[in-house]
């Protein structure tokens, strides 16, 4: 047993592996091999040998004969993804002193050694190979391992020595596929294209067919279509030539379409290679929409046309563009033999928003309170870079709790309470405050801290409103198991001040959902169309962050009866956009249509049908038990004197709505406080709202009826 070799298939490895050195295999795996116990050191052999500490498999990835590395160990070894590797067994030692080599630049930090020394703990190296360091929870540096005192393995541990030589290049680290979060699919794809026909020409050739020449990633800003485009350049052995489409563009005639072609020469004496287009939007426009100024932009496109699938073959080159506006490329770009996938980079649902968490905060000194599976609920349509941002917001607030224990005028840093600095989930939460989505930033709605405790009364409302909103949203799997969705559209109605558009933004803060509150009037243009875009960019804009609430507060404004008005054809085409939006071809996933109105008589009638607004709710007027809950919501932590009777002024108020007893509360405050003033007293216990302000309050109300 202690000879035993085993070949294995090289797999990705888990976010939360990376750095560590760890290698995960099968433990029937472990067994041939002779190892018992999990953390033992062995060694790892591809084009190169290098050591990895050995761990099991997770149950769901047993059984493959597969051994999972992360891009370091992977480099280290010098293989590939799906690639084989040998383990064998290998004597280790202890060692004394390690001395690495930046391979990256150190940008002036101070090197701390014993910093050092805690992040290699039980760290297995030989020389040459690379290892990775975390400083402040997400800036990595690269090292060298350039020599350990002994030939063979040996095991960093906190005695060991530590070495600094050199002072590194200013070179970005280099980022593997365990640095992509929630994008598995997308990356499998991508790979397809990209891997196989660079590594195995032979099989297309063998089937007779043109690999695929062209990939175009699409989708909303800061969801990672760049940093696909990195961690290919750093995985593949391919030459990788990066482009950003303005780049391209000179003022002298000729020049960009001369420039364009020398870019593709070079990929194709440098084949295999991969030709990288970001803002590919910038070189590629539809032809059509150009006018007689832009001939320069014009020409680029018929160029970039020509090399991509002209007379003249490109070789072995692969094209990737990235672009967060598809829909204005030029439809010629778009053809097979161009770009032959394209391949939509989506916001990342709940588990992908926890993998790109686990990576940002990979490194992050956290508290034992903080949940990253509830900070992946709570960023609905958080993209990675916005999650990243979060991060560092939350690492932020954890730096200024701590910078009152700093001495600024001699420089010291407390070192016990640098070792006690960490990032709480309530520094997350308040990051979670500064963070807005990406995809919803220009339409996004700050929601005001109202729940279902600030409503008096409404009950049954409030049941409803959780058993359609938040139940579906909490419990997918029963929904799932009963084979129903839920309802797409709600419509509130009632008179003015029963509290429509309350219940609104409370339902959206209870469900933990993003919110897009819209008015009705601020959608309608004078110019033809710009209404009907405008609707499209709502929903648009929904969809990308669902789950979300998109509320319209006075929807009878925005889609009333056709017909009524023979000259108003704007009304008439906002109406039927509307209409198609709720309950079209495009089928309305996540997104729930929250709708306000006191005039439902003015809605369209096939807006009222099911599948569209399935609820119709109407909000009545509270009752006596009711509107002394209102009551007691308005005079909460208001000085309010032990003579008010609240009961007996609710039993009074009958006929009057929410926002009557608000505005009735408000009145008899400011009463009080113009009072307390005037009286030039200074005792601000004295200052209490009575029975007779109220009465004030309330002569005024029912004067202004």
């Amino acid at each position: 047993m202690a000879n035993a070799v085993v070949h294995l298939r090289v797999a990705e490895a888990n976010a939360r592996d990376v750095g560590r050195g760890i290698a995960r295999i099968d433990p029937d795996v472990m067994t041939k091999l002779g190892i018992n116990d999990t953390g033992e050191v062995i060694s790892l052999k591809g084009k190169r040998e290098t050591v990895v500490k050995i761990m099991p498999t997770f149950p769901d990835m047993r059984g493959r004969g597969i051994v999972q590395i992360d891009g370091i160990i992977r480099e280290n070894a010098q293989v590939g993804l799906d690639e084989q590797v040998t383990l064998a067994r290998i004597p280790v030692a202890q060692a004394r002193k390690v001395t690495l080599s930046p391979l990256t630049s150190l940008d002036n930090m101070a090197i701390d050694r014993a910093y050092f020394s805690r992040q290699l703990a039980n760290m297995p190296v030989m020389r040459g190979d690379r290892v990775q360091l975390t400083f402040l929870g997400t800036k990595k540096q690269d090292f060298n391992v350039v020599d350990t005192q002994s030939a063979g393995a040996v095991l960093i541990v906190p005695q060991t020595t530590i070495s600094i030589t050199g002072e590194g290049k200013a070179t970005d680290v280099r980022m593997t596929y365990e640095d992509i979060g929630g994008l598995g699919t997308q990356i499998k794809r991508i790979r397809e294209m990209i891997e196989l026909p660079l590594r195995f020409p032979r099989i297309f050739a063998r089937l007779g067919v043109a690999p695929p020449k062209g990939v175009l990633l699409h989708g909303p800003p800061g969801c990672g279509k760049t940093l696909i485009a990195r961690v290919i350049a750093n995985e593949t052995d391919a030459t990788f030539l990066h482009l950003s489409g303005p780049e391209i563009m000179h003022k002298f005639y000729g020049e960009s379409e001369a420039h364009l072609r020398n870019i593709f020469e070079k990929a194709k004496k440098n084949a295999p290679s991969v030709l990288f287009f970001d803002e590919l939007d910038a070189i590629g426009p539809k032809r059509e929409e150009l006018g007689g100024e832009k001939q320069v932009e014009l020409r680029v496109v018929s160029q970039l046309l020509a090399l991509m699938d002209g007379l003249e073959e490109r070789g072995q080159v692969i094209i990737i563009g990235a672009t967060n506006l598809p829909d204005i490329l030029d439809p010629a770009l778009r053809r097979p033999g161009r770009f032959d996938r394209e391949i939509v980079i989506p916001i990342p649902d709940k588990n992908g928003r926890r993998e790109i968490l686990t990576i940002h905060t990979r490194g992050v000194p956290l508290a034992d309170d903080v949940d990253l599976d509830r900070l992946a609920f709570l960023t609905h349509g958080f993209v990675g870079a916005d999650l990243a941002a979060l991060a560092r917001e939350a690492a932020m607030y954890a730096i200024r709790r701590f910078l009152p224990k700093i001495d600024f005028e001699r420089g010291i840093l407390p070192e016990q309470d640098m070792l006690a600095l960490e990032v709480t989930m309530d520094d997350f939460l308040q990051a979670r405050r500064e963070v807005e989505p990406s995809a919803i930033r220009e339409v996004f709605t700050e929601i005001p801290e109202i729940g279902f405790a600030d409503i008096g009364g409404l009950n049954n409302i409030k049941r409803i409103l959780t058993e359609t909103v938040k139940d579906p949203l909490y419990h997918p799997e029963v929904y799932a198991r009963a084979n129903t969705k839920p309802p797409k559209g709600i419509l509130l109605s009632g008179e003015p001040g029963t509290g429509k558009t309350l219940i609104a933004k409370s339902i959206a803060r209870e469900s933990e959902v993003n919110f897009i509150a819209i008015s009705g009037p601020e959608l309608m243009s004078r110019y033809v169309g710009e209404s009907e875009r405008g609707i499209r960019e709502v929903f648009k804009k929904a969809r990308m962050a669902a789950p979300c609430i998109l509320f319209f507060d006075e929807i009878e404004t925005l889609i009333p009866k056709r017909g009524l008005s023979s000259g108003d054809q704007v009304t008439e085409r906002v109406t039927t956009q509307f209409l198609t939006e709720m309950d079209g071809i495009e089928e309305l996933r996540g997104v729930l249509v929250l709708a306000s109105t006191n005039r439902p008589d003015l809605i369209d009638a096939a807006m009222l049908r099911p599948g569209r607004f399935d609820l119709q709710i109407e909000l009545p007027k509270p009752d006596a038990e009711e509107r002394e809950a209102i009551f007691k919501v308005h005079t909460r932590g208001k000085p309010i004197a032990k003579s008010v009777n609240i009961h007996r002024m609710a039993q009074q108020a009958e006929g009057l709505v929410g926002a009557d007893i608000a505005s009735l509360c408000q009145r008899a405050s400011l009463l009080a406080i113009q009072e307390f003033l005037e009286s030039k007293e200074e005792d601000l216990d004295r200052l209490l709202i009575e029975e007779r302000h109220f009465s004030v309050a309330w002569s005024g109300a029912t004067d202004d009826m």
